[in-house]
């Protein structure tokens, strides 16, 4: 199934600070997403809201360009929120338009007005199977748990760089690490050498999750939000 928000539901992150590097874990502030820690600096980090409601996580790539999943804008009313690790106290912004890859599950959100902040780097390869790559979101805190405010981040194992995402698309699969993603989390990044290199898209909530590539999506997202 997919991994966005399908009732009040939430998820796993992690933090990179001013220039994308990636620190240490922060200590818990909270319970653990299902797995890995809550962080406190993340600028990339975006919520995505349908009808006033958390759905899914994503990352603002340019200052009026949302990344997510393409599940995740199955609504007339979508809003994100950006600027805190904390979504309650993010900035809300409308979203004028919505963009779906026609390539994989990916879409572009394109924000109402901009927002200047250290944007996510977007990468140009995919890694290499068995490398250790992070994940991030707001999604679910156990398998039936409630939402975090907070974002999350967790390492997870590349097990296959040529499995395939929600629409059938080339895509990163991963074993949990420190976590796994899920519900909540889908439309949230996948790090590795602070660039990032997928969307979530589907995941079982145990272990395994995968991560639509970026690098599929790449001039489709070049050419549109011009990074």
């Amino acid at each position: 199934m997919t991994i966005r928000q399908t009732a009040t539901v939430l998820g796993t992150a992690l933090a990179i600070t001013t220039g994308f590097s990636v620190p240490a874990f922060a200590s818990p502030a909270g319970p653990p997403i299902i797995g890995g820690h809550t962080v406190t600096d993340a600028p990339w980090a975006a919520s995505v809201y349908q009808s006033g409601n958390f759905a899914c996580s994503g990352t603002i790539i340019a200052p009026t360009w949302v990344l997510t999943a393409k599940h995740c804008t199955k609504s007339n009313s979508i809003t994100a929120r950006v600027g805190s690790p904390y979504r309650s106290r993010a900035t809300e912004i409308r979203v004028s338009q919505v963009k779906v890859s026609p390539n994989s599950d990916l879409a572009l959100l394109q924000l109402e007005k901009p927002f200047q902040t250290t944007y996510s780097q977007l990468a140009d390869a995919d890694p290499a199977a068995n490398s250790t790559n992070q994940i991030c979101g707001w999604g679910r805190t156990s398998y039936n748990g409630s939402a975090s405010d907070q974002l999350k981040c967790a390492d997870v194992r590349v097990t296959s760089t040529t499995c395939t995402d929600n629409d059938g698309a080339r895509a990163l699969c991963s074993t949990k690490g420190t976590g796994n993603a899920w519900k909540g989390d889908s439309g949230g990044p996948e790090f590795f050498n602070n660039h990032q290199v997928g969307v979530a898209s589907t995941a079982d909530g145990r272990s395994k999750q995968t991560y639509a590539s970026v690098t599929v999506s790449r001039s489709w997202i070049r050419s549109t939000a011009g990074v």
